[in-house]
């Protein structure tokens, strides 16, 4: 195990992590544990998930530096098998129909809910709470969560106690996108090689900010810190 800004990342393989019977898989990436690191409370919140995966080259370099071998997997990758073996899956969050065209992407039985507003404490509006009590009443084993960090990961907090039926639960963040085709991936080449973020620096000029934190901010940050 390797703690990162005091959250425990035990970087499984892709494999290794699906056999697990974690409940609820944070896929630990620089710019949610550097987000970790400006703000305790979400960083114990980070804590409380059953399981922590590698998500970044930044990640799983500084590691190995430091004496640790994690391995990287993607939260795309990992979501994306975890939703391929659901029987009931549900998706929340996205914006406009990016939940639907992403299940139907996903091609696995299931529901799509918009999820209306989640604020910064993972509270909602109305319709977010409507959202939870279709939740409920739906009752998906598999839950992915795509409302962004650190609000998908404090709503799940907040709610997963209120729906037993769910058995895995995973805060995907941008990988919506993907499946519902708003943004393109990478080829598998350039994924393996580590440079997924060239790739989408390229599509997306103004990532350029997020991207610099990944890639330079977040490992010098986390040499000279020894959380």
């Amino acid at each position: 195990m390797f703690r990162c800004f005091g959250v425990a990342i035990e970087g499984p393989s892709l494999q290794d992590a699906l056999a697990t019977n974690a409940r609820w898989i944070v896929t630990a990436n620089p710019e949610i544990l550097l987000a970790a690191k400006r703000d305790a409370t979400y960083r114990d919140i980070l804590n409380q998930a059953d399981l922590r995966t590698a998500d970044g080259v930044g990640l799983t370099l500084v590691a190995r530096l430091k004496g640790h071998k994690l391995h990287r997997v993607t939260g795309v990758d990992l979501a994306e098998a975890v939703a391929k073996n659901a029987k009931h899956l549900a998706i929340i969050g996205g914006a406009g129909e990016s939940a639907e065209r992403a299940l139907k992407h996903l091609n696995v039985p299931g529901i799509a809910l918009h999820g209306g507003t989640v604020n910064a404490d993972g509270t909602g509006d109305a319709t977010n709470d409507e959202a939870v009590h279709q939740l409920i009443m739906e009752a998906p084993d598999v839950l992915l969560v795509a409302f962004g960090h650190p609000k998908q990961e404090r709503w799940i907090a907040r709610n997963l106690p209120n729906l037993p039926s769910v058995r895995r639960v995973i805060g995907v963040g941008g990988a919506i996108d993907f499946w519902a085709g708003n943004t393109p991936r990478a080829p598998k080449w350039l994924r393996a090689l580590g440079l997924e973020w060239l790739f989408r620096l390229f599509h997306e000029p103004t990532r350029i900010t997020r991207i610099w934190n990944a890639i330079i901010i977040f490992p010098l940050a986390r040499l000279f810190n020894r959380q």
